[in-house]
């Protein structure tokens, strides 16, 4: 007979096993890929590949149980409208910074460094259009700050 204490370590293990067997069972999500420039206030342009998580499943999704992500990679949430907006790390492994981006591509705020797993909010400065993902530090080393524009197909300000 396995002891009770066990019993609960055994317990406790298949419960935090759940959301991966879950995921695992799912079909993976596709993502339509884009890409994006972000231009800085200093003139400074940097290039993105990116994911679009742009239906319910997709932003609901969005980079969980991922355990690396290329240096100019991101992931674009669209909201589809401006609304004030809360993220989270609930089953992120990386660090990511998040850009909270206007409908006219201004960069609103920045969330620099979240903490991996987290289930605190990580709230816009306002309505937002949109939020970009890159991964944790890319903001401190290229100098982005909100006012910095990204340019996109989304937000209408890419020729």
């Amino acid at each position: 007979m396995t002891p009770p204490s066990r019993r609960l370590v055994l317990a406790a293990l298949a419960v935090a096993a759940l959301p991966r067997l879950a995921a695992a069972q799912r079909p993976p999500i596709v993502y339509e890929r884009s890409e994006l420039t972000i231009e800085t206030a200093a003139g400074a342009r940097h290039r993105f590949d990116i994911e679009m998580a742009d239906t319910d499943e997709r932003r609901a999704n969005g980079l969980m149980f991922r355990t690396s992500m290329a240096p100019d990679a991101g992931m674009l949430f669209d909201f589809r409208s401006d609304q004030p907006v809360s993220m989270w790390m609930r089953n992120t492994f990386i660090p990511l910074d998040m850009l909270f981006i206007a409908r006219d591509g201004r960069v609103v705020n920045i969330a620099e460094r979240t903490v991996p797993r987290s289930e605190a909010t990580i709230p816009s400065d306002g309505p937002v259009r949109a939020v970009l993902e890159l991964n944790g530090g890319t903001a401190a080393r290229l100098g982005l700050r909100p006012g910095d524009r990204v340019l996109h197909r989304m937000f209408r300000n890419v020729p």
